[in-house]
């Protein structure tokens, strides 16, 4: 009997877990929603990057699809949102959800 009610327990457990593992879930349909909001306007709508916004700035903005931002890994582009570089402005204030997201969005972004 003692057996049966910690098994009943442990699938309980399980049970209630299972959308707490999966709610962290990177959504790059939700990644795009952040990135028209907060990445947009210098990457444009595409990821492929604002030619004026590059020569205002003076910069080489590669195309988010690109073979040079897709082999970063997910921490390394994590770190540049979040903290800059060069020339682009963090972005601080993102939940982890979002950046998650984001970078889910990035990664569709990928050239086949």
């Amino acid at each position: 009997m003692k057996k049966s009610r910690i098994f009943l327990a442990m699938i309980a457990a399980g049970v209630l877990a299972v959308p707490l593992f999966g709610a962290d879930k990177a959504d790059a349909t939700a990644g795009k929603a952040v990135f028209m909001k907060r990445c947009s306007s210098c990457h444009g709508p595409d990821g492929a990057g604002k030619e004026a916004i590059a020569k205002m700035f003076k910069v080489e903005m590669h195309a988010l699809g690109s073979k040079e931002v897709q082999a970063k890994s997910d921490a390394d582009l994590k770190k540049i949102v979040s903290e800059g570089t060069g020339k682009m402005k963090p972005a601080k204030d993102l939940s982890p959800q979002d950046m998650n997201d984001l970078i889910a969005f990035v990664r569709s972004l990928a050239k086949k």
